[in-house]
């Protein structure tokens, strides 16, 4: 089994520059390099401008470093999550950035290597895992967890209403032998919801695959302290530009930076302001910004996504 080559096509990388508005001589942050294609459109959008680079999976820094080659010393990367962003920049002696860039979500290479397990497409070792390096499997929580955490994990963050049939499936199974493929779990889940078997569906195993890759790579945690600390490292006038791909991570994006932008907090009845509050942020993006019809016709990856961005006040 042959991994695929490591393409990724940037998702909406005019809005990502138009947000940003990277600056000559600025310092920025990609917390997700993937194929690094945005962090090469920001070198080349600002003269002199210093990339910090940050990924989980090594396969993505390796590429990062063939791509970001030419830019010298210009250019950091690190084995690390974007929630660790502070302790890369206490590293490197970096107070503040101009900048900062997430595109969260699974990688269009992660997607297509059939050894790495995310997609039921190949028949695979369910495996999930973002950092190559981590111990935790997906087939290791599937054959492991306890019958009521299997359900609270594909209820929560796959939203499947079949969650309890689907986990009685895997119970039951996985008492006569482990599951060990993408296959093997997709067809289970195939079976056991109704209607499974209908070629005009979604494949029902969908919502159960994200469900155990947001839980095996801790996304939703992950956006939720990568974003509040983002924002803290940002030099005033900084900007934060986060692109989605589904409502979980969006709303978490959305709810955090409606938070920051807040200033008094005090009881309407209050006739003068006590609490003394600022905002944090201001919100640049009052809606989320999707990407155009052209994008998505040359890019399907990019019909989900929406972007939001802040400045640091």
């Amino acid at each position: 089994m042959s991994s695929a080559p490591f393409e990724h096509l940037s998702v909406m990388p005019e809005e990502v520059l138009h947000w940003l508005q990277p600056v000559a001589g600025g310092i920025y942050l990609d917390g997700t390099l993937g194929g690094a294609g945005h962090s090469q459109l920001i070198l080349e959008g600002a003269a002199g401008s210093r990339l910090i680079g940050l990924d989980r999976d090594p396969a993505a820094l390796q590429k990062a470093a063939e791509v970001l080659s030419p830019y010298g010393d210009r250019v950091s990367l690190h084995h690390a999550t974007f929630d660790r962003a502070d302790q890369v920049l206490m590293s490197l002696d970096v107070d503040g950035l101009d900048g900062m860039l997430l595109d969260l979500g699974v990688s269009s290479y992660q997607l297509d290597t059939p050894e790495r397990g995310f997609s039921f497409r190949y028949d695979a070792p369910l495996d999930m895992r973002m950092d190559t390096t981590a111990v935790e499997t997906a087939a290791d929580v599937v054959n492991q967890a306890e019958e009521a955490e299997l359900v609270r994990i594909f209820f929560e963050y796959g939203e499947e209403r079949y969650s309890r049939r689907i986990v009685r499936r895997i119970i039951a199974k996985r008492q006569e032998s482990p599951l060990l493929s993408t296959g093997e779990l997709a067809e289970l889940v195939r079976d056991a919801v109704p209607g499974g078997h209908r070629p005009d569906k979604i494949h029902p195993a969908t919502r159960v695959f994200q469900a155990l890759r947001i839980y095996i790579n801790d996304e939703l945690g992950q956006v939720k302290r990568g974003v509040e600390s983002g924002i803290s490292l940002l030099k005033p006038g900084g900007r934060l530009v986060v692109i989605s791909f589904h409502s979980l991570e969006d709303r978490i994006v959305k709810h955090l930076f409606r938070e920051k932008a807040r200033g008094c907090i005090c009881p309407p009845r209050l006739p003068v302001c006590q609490c003394n509050n600022t905002p944090d942020v201001k919100v640049l993006t009052r809606r989320g910004i999707k990407a155009s019809a052209a994008e998505v016709e040359q890019n399907a990856r990019s019909r989900s996504a929406v972007l939001r961005a802040v400045e640091r006040c």
